[in-house]
């Protein structure tokens, strides 16, 4: 059998063979959706968490890996094998109801999100270049809608992939201050519990953005996404033998992007442990305070890198946020969906990414509090994360929907634990929330 061949068969590319997988080749989904986590949000989480209780919530990190590989290689397997994202399989097989109020509040939260991502970016850029706050929201709200509008799918994912490498920025950095390595392994392994309101907050909080609605609907959408844009690619249920080659990448993918995810909050925590929480400076709200209040301890570069940082991951995170909203209200709506797809031929799935997109921009020019909304937005998160991520086990474990693809094992195990954790969480954010 020629190469050709094997490709028509199996819907491997040439470059994730079934021998000698070029590693690049076979990250796509898993990798993007894992580093956008890291977005300029999340990295104010990450931030607050090591300026306000130093290297004992370390631990999270390892915790949160298997979970969050777990949850994300289910919603990876079912766009895989069913052609669809979630919101497609809402509508497909539960209450119209149930699909319209989650795509609603996945809608408004993403929307949010936006905002507060575009804000910091410009904040950052101000800290780093100076000029006007103004003009760099506006600036990067219109970058992002080109890379999504403008550009050819193929050639927009792989600025993506490229765009993870900004996530190094806060490797160099850690490496730039001085760390207590002994104090930091041993609260990463065998941590101390606090049982005050402020530590559990902040627990939610973290779990909150490594565990969050948006990433579940993205990457399945972009796994049927790419059955769509291979043409050798074919829906797991109509092709069952390209199902081993087809699991086994994206387990690779989530694992590495999901790894890659989690390694990265676990530098900044460390980063701003050992230097503004040592200093006395335990109040961060932006990543770009964090930047700022990193110059006079860690000095101008380190500063400036984790600065630039805040940018590039906001490039990255920012298309994913609008994206995942469109998938979600093109599918829930029975319009023709996909980046691959010529805007002219997709019209009301491109105005949502400009619209989420534009939305946000608005909103840094409102009385708004942006970090008021983050907390609403984090509010809304927790709210649709637990029932999502209830029904996307459920359909991942129906073979009407999945087929022999179905899952079992210890990846429903995992599912379930993170489900539930996920519904713990929210139930203490419920109870701090009042007290």
């Amino acid at each position: 059998m020629n190469s050709s061949e094997n490709v028509a068969k199996t819907g491997l590319s040439p470059v994730v063979g079934r021998t000698k997988p070029r590693l690049l080749g076979a990250l796509g989904p898993g990798l993007i959706t894992g580093a956008s986590d890291d977005d300029p949000s999340g990295i104010a989480t990450y931030s607050q968490a090591g300026a306000q209780f130093g290297y004992s919530l370390s631990w999270t990190m390892l915790l949160t890996y298997p979970l969050m590989a777990a949850v994300q290689m289910i919603s990876a397997r079912i766009g895989r094998t069913t052609g669809r994202g979630l919101a497609g399989n809402l509508r497909q097989h539960y209450p119209n109801w149930l699909l319209q109020t989650f795509v609603a509040l996945l809608t408004t939260a993403n929307t949010i999100n936006i905002g507060a991502d575009l804000g910091a970016m410009a904040d950052s850029t101000c800290l780093v270049l100076g000029g006007s706050r103004t003009f760099y929201v506006a600036l990067f709200g219109a970058i992002c809608i080109g890379l999504q509008v403008l550009l050819q799918y193929t050639r927009y994912v792989s600025y993506l992939k490229w765009l993870t490498l900004a996530l190094l920025a806060y490797v160099a950095t850690l490496f730039m201050v001085d760390v207590h390595w002994g104090d930091a392994l041993r609260q990463f392994v065998m941590p101390s519990f606090t049982w005050k309101t402020e530590y559990i907050q902040m627990i939610v909080a973290v779990f909150g953005t490594t565990i969050s609605p948006y990433l579940l609907f993205w990457q399945a959408s972009q796994e049927a996404e790419d059955i769509r844009a291979v043409p050798e690619r074919q829906v797991l249920k109509r092709a069952p033998e390209q199902g081993p080659d087809a699991i086994r990448r994206i387990e690779v993918d989530t694992l590495i992007g999901m790894g890659i995810s989690n390694f990265i909050a676990l530098a900044i925590i460390l980063t701003t442990a050992a230097t503004l929480n040592v200093s006395g400076v335990t109040d961060i709200e932006t990543s770009a305070q964090a930047a700022e209040a990193l110059r006079p301890i860690a000095g101008h570069y380190a500063a400036t890198i984790f600065a630039l940082g805040v940018v590039a991951t906001g490039l990255l995170a920012i298309p994913v946020l609008a994206g995942s909203a469109a998938y979600a209200v093109g599918e829930a709506r029975k319009w023709p969906i996909g980046l691959a797809r010529q805007p002219k031929e997709a019209k009301a799935f491109y105005a949502t990414i400009v619209m989420a997109t534009a939305v946000g921009v608005l909103l840094n020019f409102t009385p708004i509090n942006p970090i008021k909304a983050l907390i609403w937005c984090a509010v809304i998160n927790g709210i649709v994360a637990v029932p999502v991520m209830a029904l996307m086990m459920l359909m991942a474990a129906n073979t009407k929907i999945m087929g022999q693809f179905a899952i079992g094992g210890w990846l429903t195990g995992l599912g379930w634990i993170a489900t539930a954790t996920m519904a713990a969480a929210a139930l203490a954010m419920g109870v701090t929330f009042f007290m």
